[in-house]
């Protein structure tokens, strides 16, 4: 196989452009300036709450991402130690279990000649695991329908062929077991492709999460048994884009004002799937949090805040995508059990994302965890034993015609590796862990 040699896009500014000129012009300017080095503090990220400003901010971060947290919102970066995820003393284990968690699956053009080599190198942590998660961000169409809706690039519509959609969910037979489909992708092609990726889902046994087929199953939790132990699944997109789902259809995602503009994140959907996965007996919960500010390498305050009083409501493990970039893992010790440790992974980035060079575009995460179910002092309890975030990246490269991509360990690439990216890479990669 030969090294990538055709110009690749460097950030968003290469592959697509800005609805109004004038905002290209503005973000350019700010750029050379560099106006912004901390989170904008009143920017939108729900496409149905921007304006102007808030769109030259976005295409300003989406080339020079922001490496700073806000000011208010440090105080969690001392929690980034996995040491302290640990069994507590006394606990008799009975049954355990592996997850691997991954970010966005984003289509981009010809990653269907990437089928069965994409995670090849990261088969090990994801796919060999009992569960393995992601969020799939591609709602799947024929193929002329996603050659049309893709081809204007001011557009940002996110869809995928069949062909594309089987180089991204499974690898040499061997699916997902959890994908979210609650996300702001989720209806670009309308309710016929959301339907129709369900019917997919469904066909190669990925439970889909966040997206109710009928009524009865709004607010209500997602349930999967794994080594004798039950997960409650709850989920939410903070946002749809500028679609609006009519009356009879409001139930058909998850959607929740997670990270608005304008009003106080709002709960009461994921509390309420909080509440079922009790109900239902659940020995363990996972979020899947579809939130947050694009190309931001921290979480906002509100967000910490929103994680935090989600853990205390019973959340073992959330897991955050839609940034684009990697975000902090935080370890918190819960108040309502001092022995659990909750897992708080803000955003694992875009797994699959375009073929994008710029180092912050091409980084992401894969969490791996350790699931115990046992007893301690007569009582049964599901806690995490172990916890490991492990950053990888998308590598492009050529076979004869053919534009590749594979994930990479980005640990195995840094020793006397000379290259730039990789560096650049490695330095956010510490930033955000901790490293």
């Amino acid at each position: 196989m030969s090294v990538m040699r055709r110009h690749l896009p460097v950030s968003m500014f290469d592959a697509f452009k800005p609805e109004s000129p004038l905002i290209g012009v503005a973000a350019k300017c700010a750029l050379l300036v560099n106006y912004w080095d901390r989170p904008y503090a009143d920017a939108a990220t729900d496409a149905a709450e921007i304006e102007f400003f808030d769109d030259v901010y976005w295409w300003y971060k989406s080339v020079r991402p922001i490496t700073k947290p806000e000011k208010n919102a440090s105080e969690f970066l001392a929690r980034r130690d996995r040491s302290i995820v640990k069994l507590p003393s006394g606990f008799a284990i009975k049954s355990a279990l592996t997850l691997g968690a991954a970010g966005d699956l984003i289509q981009t053009e010809g990653i269907e000649h990437s089928k069965d080599i994409l995670f090849s190198n990261v088969r090990d942590i994801l796919f060999d695991k009992e569960i393995s998660f992601a969020n799939y961000e591609s709602v799947v169409g024929h193929e002329d329908v996603v050659k049309k809706a893709i081809a204007d690039t001011g557009s940002f519509t996110v869809c995928s062929t069949s062909d594309q959609y089987l180089a991204m969910v499974q690898h040499r037979g061997k699916y997902f077991t959890v994908l979210n489909t609650a996300n702001n992708h989720a209806l670009d092609l309308g309710l016929d492709g959301l339907e129709n990726t369900q019917r997919l889902l469904e066909q190669n046994g990925i439970m889909n999460v966040g997206t109710p087929r009928n009524l009865e199953e709004y607010g209500r939790a997602s349930i999967l048994v794994s080594k004798g132990i039950k997960i409650g699944f709850v989920s939410a997109t903070f946002g749809i884009r500028k679609f609006k789902l009519l009356p009879d259809d409001k139930h058909r995602i998850h959607v929740a004002k997670l990270n608005s503009k304008h009003v106080e994140p709002d709960l009461e959907l994921l509390i309420s799937q909080i509440a079922d996965c009790k109900a239902q007996g659940c020995d363990f919960m996972v979020a899947s949090l579809h939130w947050g500010w694009e190309f931001e390498f921290f979480p906002r305050q509100s967000q910490i805040e929103t994680a935090h009083t989600l853990v205390e409501a019973g959340v073992d493990l959330i897991l955050g995508h839609h940034p684009h970039v990697i975000q902090p893992v935080e370890y918190y010790r819960t108040r309502r059990d001092p022995n659990r440790i909750a897992v708080i992974a803000y955003s694992l980035g875009s797994t699959a994302f375009g073929w994008f060079t710029a180092p912050h575009l091409p980084l992401s995460l894969i969490l791996n965890l350790e699931l115990c179910m046992g007893s301690m002092n007569g009582s049964r309890h599901t806690y995490i034993s172990a916890a490991n975030a492990i950053p990888v990246f998308r590598h492009s490269f050529c076979d004869g015609h053919r534009h590749l991509m594979r994930l990479e360990k980005l640990d195995e690439h840094v020793a006397g590796n000379k290259s730039r990216s990789i560096r650049q890479m490695k330095e956010y990669a510490d930033l955000v862990l901790g490293g």
